[in-house]
């Protein structure tokens, strides 16, 4: 069993002293204890991957990356004290990178607790954990602390924790313990990585539970399917800030709120956006089925337009 934790500090902890180091680094230190024997490294005979994962169920319930478990039907779970059992991977969101196993034999399996990614914002403190370069009986699983630097794209969480292969579907905790995300997409410096949001896990549990496996895998979060999307093709104005509607998709949110080629959008829900990147963020904290707002110039007019998101893949993919 694993012993509860005493209450932790806030996820956000401003260090004004020495002593509010001392308190930081004994709560890094208490949660990485604590959540390290259910931090498991997988690994498939069938397709040679291997990767990490993590254990939130008694009855052996892991947690993991979509692309450590692809094509595979069954991984090897090895414990952080090199004991080895199977597992069955049973389903899959590919277009979140998010997936499930179970450990085939019955045991009292350490676990950690579920939180909750939507409440993240930058600056958070965050800890990783993973098998890094696989399993290695000299060590167990680096720790590995760091802070959000963004609450997206889509189910996406970013962090500056330094992470490298093998530690792909490993576990990311908020200084309370609790799992907030999955490791997905390395970054190349190896410290701007995106994390699969637990809240993306709640979202499509009973159906990865029940073993459905659907979606397209990305490792560009700004390409996964299930981002929302507007409809334009987007210009650029020279010397003039905002975004130019070069061309709107039929059927798209936009055409349907009424959008047209030559307008500039200048507001997204009544924050100014300078160009195309600022837009693909500000989308990127949103999700499929929002009603935002738009500021739009039109003939040198100030025009105001309600969209309703769509999902990528039901615009472009049908």
């Amino acid at each position: 069993m694993n012993p509860p934790l005493r209450p932790l500090a806030c996820c956000t902890v401003l260090l004004a002293s020495l002593a509010d180091l001392k308190q930081l680094e004994a709560q890094v230190t208490e949660v990485s204890q604590i959540t390290l024997p259910a931090t498991v490294a997988l690994l498939s005979e069938t397709t040679g991957s291997s990767g990490s994962g993590v254990i939130v169920g008694k009855d052996g319930l892991i947690l993991t990356a979509a692309h450590v478990v692809q094509g595979a039907e069954e991984m090897l779970v090895v414990f952080p004290d090199g004991k080895q059992v199977p597992a069955k991977v049973l389903g899959a969101n590919y277009s979140k990178d998010i997936a499930m196993a179970r450990i085939s034999e019955p045991g009292d399996w350490p676990t950690v607790s579920l939180g909750s990614s939507a409440p993240l914002k930058a600056g958070d403190w965050v800890i990783a954990l993973g098998h890094s370069a696989g399993f290695d009986a000299t060590r167990t699983p680096p720790e590995r602390f760091g802070r959000v630097i963004s609450d997206g794209p889509g189910n996406f969480v970013t962090t500056d924790c330094t992470l490298i292969g093998g530690d792909s579907g490993g576990p990311l905790f908020d200084l309370t313990g609790k799992l907030i995300g999955i490791h997905s997409s390395i970054g190349q410096s190896l410290s701007n990585n995106n994390h699969a949001g637990i809240d993306g896990f709640r979202e499509d549990w009973d159906r990865m539970l029940a073993g459905e496996a659907w979606g397209k895998l990305s490792m560009n979060p700004f390409a996964n399917p299930e981002m929302p999307v507007l409809g334009i093709e987007m210009g650029v104005i020279r010397g003039q800030a905002g975004i130019a509607v070069v061309d709107v998709v039929a059927g798209s949110p936009a055409a349907a709120a009424g959008l047209k080629r030559g307008d500039v959008i200048q507001k997204f829900d009544g924050s100014a956006i300078e160009d195309g990147a600022a837009l693909l963020q500000l989308l990127a904290k949103r999700e499929p089925g929002n009603l935002i707002r738009l500021g739009v110039l039109r003939d040198d007019k100030e025009m105001d337009f309600q969209v309703t998101l769509k999902r990528r893949s039901d615009l472009f993919e049908n």
